[in-house]
């Protein structure tokens, strides 16, 4: 059956590598067009983050009972419609609304996604949760680039075009073979509670809170950020897709092999080091060169951490796996929501405040330097049955 769940993996990776992108690609034209403050700005990415948090912490324990066909199939469906919603949106509010639909099919799709990765080859979690994430990346390419060279200015034809590509792959998962609820015990609540409570799982959890809130955080505000600072919208979103996108792709195709060899933990300690660099250094440039090659060397350094967390929080949890990368994943969108808010309150109405309120992302990456540190210890001792 593995074989027949590649496709399946990859296109729900790819749609949702596309819809990632989409905010970022898009809020140039809406804060054009609707007029839209810095606050604003910030609040419409809060209210995805929102729609991931709720999808992402409701649909692990969904999917443990009722089949991770079920959060894909569903979470497919309502991207579709939540595109097509945003391509004809008219005023904050309807922007808003369909943002939040975005946000909650992306968290379903992506539990799904990973969960759905984990049951093809368990002994290489993470090397191959990797390999099938660099689809995220070649998402997160497309949008931008086909946002600058085809639909500049568009944003009705770029939302149609992903969400006829999703409509798709809702039709294809439908007709695909899936593997059944986990395990003989199925959900059970205070099970879940337990597991919650877990060290191990706590200091994977905040990782990825600070980790998403790093990356989501360039996929919104980069493109912006680079135009405040005199650069061609066509050329900020090229180097969004050729930059910070590619970088991402590249990065998980050469560490699938690297994590072979080297362990996880080790892996996402050094991205967490060249993260603070690399955010650092694409913030202090406004010449488009050298901007570019910082941030695809962001990229770089970011591709491992999301799926090479989500393998070791496999590997620590085989049981109510769904759950606990539900979990997981749903801590990282609550650091969507906090940069989101902080990047929006911070830069307010004046560009120029842009670049000071994207400092949240090297001082984000420096705890995700600690964390690590305090994770290696929990992850020691034996892990603890739920």
């Amino acid at each position: 059956m593995s074989k027949r769940l590649i496709p399946a993996a990859i296109l729900a990776i790819l749609v949702y590598g596309m819809i990632a992108a989409v905010l970022g690609t898009l809020l140039p034209d809406l804060s054009r067009r609707f007029a839209f403050t810095g606050e604003q700005n910030g609040t419409i990415a809060f209210i995805q983050s929102l729609g991931l948090i709720i999808a992402s912490v409701s649909i692990g324990p969904l999917i443990d009972r009722k089949g991770k066909k079920f959060g894909l199939v569903f979470g497919l469906g309502v991207i579709t419609v939540a595109l097509f919603a945003l391509a004809n949106a008219q005023s904050f509010a309807s922007v808003s609304t369909s943002m939040l639909l975005l946000g909650l099919g992306g968290g379903m799709v992506v539990t799904g996604a990973n969960a759905l990765v984990s049951d093809i080859s368990p002994d290489r979690r993470s090397s191959t949760l990797n390999l099938l994430n660099l689809f995220f990346g070649l998402g997160g390419l497309l949008t931008p680039l086909i946002g600058a060279y085809l639909f500049a200015g568009n944003t009705l034809g770029l939302c149609y075009l992903i969400a006829a590509l999703t409509a798709g792959t809702f039709f294809f998962h439908l007709a695909t073979p899936m593997p059944p609820p986990t395990g003989e015990r199925g959900f059970k609540l205070a099970e879940a509670g337990k597991l919650a409570g877990n060290p191990a799982l706590i200091l994977m959890s905040l990782f990825l809170f600070l980790y998403v809130a790093c990356e989501v955080g360039v996929w919104n505000w980069l493109a912006k950020h680079l135009v405040a600072q005199g650069i061609p919208e066509t050329t900020a979103l090229r180097t969004l897709s050729l930059g910070f996108a590619l970088g991402i792709l590249v990065g998980r195709v050469v560490v699938s092999r690297i994590l072979i060899r080297i362990s996880a933990i080790n892996v996402t300690l050094a991205s967490a080091v060249l993260m603070a660099i690399t955010t650092w250094g694409m913030l202090q440039t406004n010449d488009p060169v050298f901007a570019g090659i910082l941030v695809f060397c962001a990229g770089l350094a970011m591709a491992p951490v999301f799926p090479t967390t989500l393998g070791m929080v496999g590997d620590r949890f085989p049981v109510m796996t769904a759950t606990a990368m539900g979990i997981a994943i749903t801590c990282g969108w609550i650091g969507l929501a906090v940069s989101s808010k902080i990047i929006g309150a911070i830069a307010g109405n004046d560009s120029a405040n842009l670049k000071t309120a994207l400092l949240v992302l090297p001082a984000f990456s420096v705890l995700m330097i600690l964390v690590n540190l305090a994770l290696r210890a929990s992850l020691r001792k034996p892990a603890v049955p739920v």
